[in-house]
């Protein structure tokens, strides 16, 4: 057997679910009359998501708008976010942040946020993990 064929074959990184994510990330458009507003950038690869909030007389998130210049990846999690984010205070939003930070290092469980599965594929991929937490990043701003 030759070194290819021994190989394991590569993970797919950017799946049809990923990449149909990041497509569907359309649909939270960018709306300037919300009053929150935060902004998050990855270090390691310069992809950018600014995300505007409304909440409620409670301070649950009830209209959410974003802009995101992010690699596929940080798109789809920007989608995931923005799909489960009605109806999160602030806490629930740490809360969570903290355990998707914790999953990424391989340090904890996969967080309990619906949808966060779809970028299970981006592990192996560290260079894409900050691109992950932007929207969360970005919403912790905007709800102070």
């Amino acid at each position: 057997m030759s070194d290819a064929t021994q190989r394991a074959p590569a993970r797919t990184l950017y799946t049809p679910e990923i990449l149909g994510a990041a497509t569907a990330l359309a649909s939270f458009r960018w709306d300037e009359s919300l009053p929150l507003k935060g902004d998050a950038r990855s270090r390691r690869c310069g992809s950018t998501l600014s995300l505007g909030l409304s909440v409620d007389g409670e301070g649950r998130i009830d209209g959410i708008g974003l802009r995101a210049h992010a690699c596929a990846i940080g798109q789809a999690a920007a989608y995931a976010f923005a799909s489960a984010a009605k109806g999160r205070s602030r806490a629930e939003v740490a809360e969570v942040r903290t355990a998707l930070a914790a999953w990424l290092a391989g340090e904890g469980a996969k967080p309990d946020w619906p949808g966060i599965a779809l970028v299970e594929p981006a592990l192996g991929y560290p260079a894409r993990h900050d691109a992950i937490m932007l929207a969360w990043d970005a919403a912790l701003v905007a709800l102070g």
